[in-house]
């Protein structure tokens, strides 16, 4: 196992985070899903700004949720069609097909690594009838969602937020406020951690209770209409009606109360991604063999993104990151649409255009950014990118 001298990610749970749980679990009782869950999903909606938010096991079962509850809300058929992006993360695309829709991938482009506008207008000209598009706010950048809900005006809209839990529109909004549906991920690896967890927030209050039922198994002891589930359904013990498919998504109440300890810190840990982000863009702009970065000012950033000018380049990065004990990764699965399980759907896009996310998956690398990263750190970088001149 290496020992790098910066990881992507070092642990968020402070010794006083650890403290306060060690306490909390010795003088509490109740450790599954109770009232430390529903105090974090509500400290954690009035962060965002939204009406309701549901904490799930992870993001990833999030998004599975999520799509899951649209698909029935809105009457979704099977092989209904999805709009997603060619660059993003496996569990953002999975739950489309695996609840027996249909993605239809978008080439990205290379300012905010969300869809590409020029290929999202080729796609409508082939699939007119794309039901609901699927935004990912990828490595802590905020996607153009108003313009594209121009090109699809019908289509139903829901966020993936995991990996940028607090970046903001262009009228300051934190996304996620107004959605329909976003997700956002607790892992060890993101802006705070819950060991493990997800988050799901909305506005809609029949999504958010149609979530909540099939959260717990699809229990309608769980919705807040239980009531009325019940009365409809007298023949049937009120204590083990179903009136939905679900799953067991419930996390505990150890890991809401990390939650409610890393939510106090979040806005501090986002404040020190956004100045060594700035930082960065600047290094990268100052070397002609990198794509050119814009700062957004919106950002909470992820990471710190290579999007070198050749693969050469990229091995020659890649060789003093590793030289220096610096952890990287791919631009996140890179073009899904080279993975394995995923190059059937290659046909079904125009003229298989996915050259943005081709130079993502060829060229781009990344390192991790946090609020452990320092200045030092920071002029260590710039030094070694100016190496390659």
């Amino acid at each position: 196992m290496i020992d790098y001298k910066w990881p992507l990610m070092k642990n968020t749970l402070s010794f006083s985070d650890r403290f306060n749980l060690a306490k909390f679990i010795l003088t509490s009782d109740r450790y599954t899903q109770a009232a430390e869950v529903l105090k974090f999903e509500n400290e954690w909606s009035k962060w965002i700004g939204s009406k309701h938010s549901i904490f799930v096991t992870s993001g990833s079962t999030a998004n599975f949720l999520l799509v899951s509850a649209i698909k029935e809300k809105f009457n979704l058929k099977p092989g209904d069609k999805v709009l997603v992006p060619a660059c993003t993360w496996v569990t953002n695309i999975n739950p489309i097909f695996q609840l027996g829709l249909t993605p239809i991938f978008c080439d990205v482009n290379l300012e905010n690594y969300s869809f590409d506008i020029k290929s999202m207008l080729k796609i409508k000209k082939q699939h007119r009838d794309i039901k609901a598009v699927f935004v990912t706010h990828l490595l802590g950048i905020p996607a153009s969602v108003e313009d594209y809900k121009k090109i699809f005006p019908k289509a139903i809209f829901i966020d993936d937020v995991c990996e940028s839990h607090g970046c903001f529109d262009k009228n300051g909004n934190k996304i996620g406020s107004d959605s329909l549906g976003a997700t956002f991920s607790f892992y060890f690896g993101h802006h705070m951690s819950t060991i493990e967890g997800g988050m799901i927030s909305t506005n809609d209050s029949d999504l958010y209770d149609l979530m909540v039922l099939k959260r717990n198994h699809g229990l309608a002891r769980s919705s807040v209409n239980f009531a009325k589930h019940a009365n409809r359904n007298p023949e049937i013990d009120k204590s083990f009606l179903f009136v939905t498919d679900g799953y067991n998504f419930r996390n505990t109440e150890i890991s809401a109360k990390l939650g409610q300890f890393q939510l106090k810190k979040l806005d501090k840990f986002i404040d020190v991604r956004r100045k060594n982000y700035a930082e960065f863009v600047n290094i990268i702009n100052s070397n002609s063999n990198f794509y050119p970065m814009n700062y957004n000012e919106g950002n909470s950033s992820f990471c710190l993104p290579f999007i070198c000018r050749t693969k050469e380049i990229k091995k020659r990065v890649i060789n003093l990151l590793e030289e220096n004990r610096i952890e990287y990764r791919p631009i996140v699965g890179g073009n899904l649409l080279r993975q394995p399980y995923l190059k059937k759907y290659a046909k079904m896009i125009p003229n298989k255009d996915t050259i943005n996310a081709d130079i993502l998956h060829e060229n781009g690398v990344y390192i991790g950014n946090n609020q452990f990263v320092s200045k030092k750190d920071m002029n260590l970088l710039s030094r070694l990118i100016n190496q390659l001149e």
